[in-house]
């Protein structure tokens, strides 16, 4: 297990990376919008190419930022409900929403966009609109953000099951969400 958990720590550096590099690009979709915008309005002129750029960047925040979301515990969770149950309960819970429903989704969406992805590369797809961008770089975000997400699960699982195990504290204790990361993610985990 001991083994698991440094795994687990290296996913969550790895994530935690990723999200603190992302944030830039929030930035860069703002600047890109206003200033889109100020051009469109001031002096009439449009272009596809910059806008499309914004919407690449909105999905690059949001598809590589979903692994980064689950190791911050800023993913849509139940409270009302989860705030009922003790950490063990809430664990299992965990446990078994990754197992059943996270897991595979993250897999048959790598599955199913990577084919996407290969033929937009094979092909240099060009979007239909005058002047827009290449596709491939937007189709290349939906398996690489799944695989962070997938591999996010995987170390949110092993923490769970060693927090049920007694091998850790709870990875995610009540009334800290939101918080900084967990101290599996740091590495001061308990023995």
């Amino acid at each position: 297990m001991k083994a698991l958990l440094q795994a687990s720590r290296a996913i969550d550096r790895v994530n935690a990376l990723v999200g603190q590099t992302i944030m830039w690009l929030v930035l860069a979709a703002v600047l890109v919008s206003a200033v889109n915008a100020v051009v469109r309005k001031s002096l009439s002129v449009s272009s596809n190419a910059w806008l499309e750029l914004q919407w690449y960047l909105f999905s690059a925040v949001f598809l590589l930022g979903a692994g980064y979301a689950f190791l911050r515990n800023a993913h849509v969770r139940i409270d009302f409900i989860s705030s009922r149950l003790g950490a063990r309960a809430r664990s299992i819970i965990d446990v078994v929403g990754i197992v059943v429903f996270l897991m595979p989704l993250c897999v048959l969406m790598i599955d199913l966009s990577w084919p996407l992805f290969a033929r937009a590369w094979a092909s240099s797809e060009m979007s239909q609109n005058a002047g827009g961008l290449i596709r491939w770089p937007v189709y290349l975000l939906v398996p690489v953000g799944m695989t962070l997400l997938l591999a996010q699960a995987v170390s949110e699982l092993i923490k769970r099951i060693a927090f049920l195990r007694g091998l850790i504290p709870d990875p995610i204790p009540l009334g800290h969400e939101h918080g900084p990361p967990s101290a599996i993610a740091t590495g001061q985990e308990g023995r």
